[in-house]
């Protein structure tokens, strides 16, 4: 009797080692038709079918498809822009008095091409923002010879008058307000000016626009070919030594 009951203790200690053995263990793996292995539990994100199913991750780059969309609301880098004047005026509307911003803007690159632009917002931002859009559609050539302009000019425009004369290499821009400023960023560098009429900012800067704009490049002058021409005869000596030759 003594040995039949330490028999049964002994399969009764060895029974709790057998589970856990068994819960230690790792799951068994199961399987997909075709001999295919499933993917674990953690890593099912990464599985795809066929054979590349885990290289998901290796192709896929981070980030957004294409270039970046940018607004390309702008002016080329050469070109340069200057406020001329700033003002703030008022509408007398039916319920009172409406407040908004003028600004007047230069725009060129230095090399013959400028132009001004007016425009009116609510705020200053918006203003020149209008400003610079306008200027950019009404850009005009400058003609420049050894960098002065071919020849004087005189531009009377409304109350505006200016007067422009070339000067010598090394002379520099003799103007002053909004003159000084519209031809530095036309690219003439030697020129004398004179404003004769208003001082309003405004109308001197349309003047100068003008007075640039009708600007002539002189071409220098083809050589003339003289045409051989044939002698005249106008006596009877000169006819008769003309035969004996």
């Amino acid at each position: 009797m003594d040995e039949i009951k330490s028999q049964d203790i002994k399969q009764k200690a060895a029974a709790p080692a057998t589970v856990a053995k068994v819960g230690n263990a790792a799951p068994a793996t199961p399987s997909l038709p075709g001999g295919q292995a499933a993917p674990a539990a953690g890593n099912r994100n990464n599985f795809r079918g066929g054979a590349a199913g885990g290289d998901r991750n290796k192709n896929f780059k981070g980030g957004r498809r294409g270039a970046p969309r940018g607004r390309n609301d702008g002016m080329p880098e050469e070109f340069e822009q200057k406020m001329l004047d700033i003002a703030r005026v008022t509408r007398v509307m039916a319920g009172g008095k409406r407040m908004r911003f003028r600004a007047c803007v230069a725009v060129g690159n230095k090399k013959g091409r400028v132009a001004i632009g007016l425009a009116k917002g609510a705020d200053v931002t918006g203003a020149v923002t209008k400003a610079v859009n306008k200027a950019k559609k009404e850009f005009i050539d400058i003609p420049i010879v050894n960098e002065t302009i071919p020849h004087a000019i005189y531009q009377k425009l409304g109350a505006a008058k200016i007067l422009l004369k070339p000067a010598k290499k090394g002379r520099g821009i003799i103007a002053g307000g909004v003159v000084r400023i519209v031809l530095e960023l036309s690219g003439v560098k030697n020129v004398t000016s004179k404003i004769l009429g208003t001082g309003n900012k405004v109308n001197n800067a349309k003047c100068i626009i003008e007075a640039l704009r009708n600007l002539k490049r002189f071409e220098p002058k083809r050589a003339k070919v003289e045409k051989e021409k044939a002698p005249t005869l106008n006596t009877m000596a000169d006819l008769t030594s003309q035969n004996k030759q």
